[in-house]
């Protein structure tokens, strides 16, 4: 293997293959962290059946549009806070994206659940 390694887009130091790729390829998140930062790589590569599968089937929509939504350019990622009690966890992000020419920040704290030894993403509220 020659050169870097492609950046994860979640933000961490490891590599993209090392990190949220795994879980993109099946791999079970070991805590809500990094099924929430495995989320957000998968909205900056449009990876819709992961984004889908990894959705709680109690409040998953049945397609994500994003051939419908105007073009976004996800920038970062800052997980503020992760919280979790036995089988149900918070994390608290906030993720930079520009939609056009314009800058906006998405700051959610969102509901996660273990089941069966996976993590599913439930809701999310926004805050501020």
């Amino acid at each position: 293997m020659s050169g870097n390694p492609l950046p994860c887009p979640c933000g961490r130091g490891s590599g993209y293959e090392t990190c949220c790729g795994s879980l993109h390829q099946g791999a079970a998140a070991a805590n809500a962290e990094a099924l929430m930062r495995s989320r957000y790589s998968a909205y900056v590569l449009h990876l819709e059946p992961y984004l889908l599968s990894t959705w709680h089937a109690s409040t998953r929509p049945p397609h994500l549009g994003f051939d419908d939504e105007p073009e976004l350019k996800w920038l970062a990622l800052q997980v503020k806070r992760h919280e979790t009690s036995g089988d149900s966890a918070i994390v608290e992000f906030v993720a930079r994206y520009r939609q056009g020419e314009r800058g906006q920040r998405l700051h959610e704290v969102s509901r996660f659940v273990r089941e069966a030894g996976r993590w599913y993403y439930v809701d999310g509220q926004f805050v501020g």
